[in-house]
């Protein structure tokens, strides 16, 4: 548990230009009353173009919005969720590697 809504998978070590630094979930949810949370990165090319094949969804600044599974491609969150992981592990110190 990420707080007292998250599930998450994995951990990875960020560390900002300010200073700030922290852990988070290479992966997390969170059900929310009106829709689910997934926090995924989504910012690379290639996740770019997995988006466009998603279905319906809402962008939040580190997270995905979802109302119901049956809105989304399971196929395309799998290559989204396979995406986050290989980019964080490149790019930032995890403690869980694929």
């Amino acid at each position: 548990m990420w707080g007292p809504t998250i599930i998450g998978f994995g951990r990875y070590h960020y560390k900002y230009a300010s200073g700030h630094e922290g852990n988070a979930p290479l992966l997390g949810f969170s059900p929310r009353k009106a829709q689910f949370s997934l926090y995924i990165y989504s910012k690379t090319d290639k996740s770019d173009n997995f988006l466009k094949d998603f279905g319906k969804f809402k962008m939040g600044k580190a997270y995905i919005y979802i109302k119901k599974l049956s809105d989304i491609n399971i196929t395309v969150l799998e290559k989204l969720c396979l995406e986050t992981i290989a980019y964080l592990n490149d790019h930032h110190e995890c403690a869980c590697r694929i």
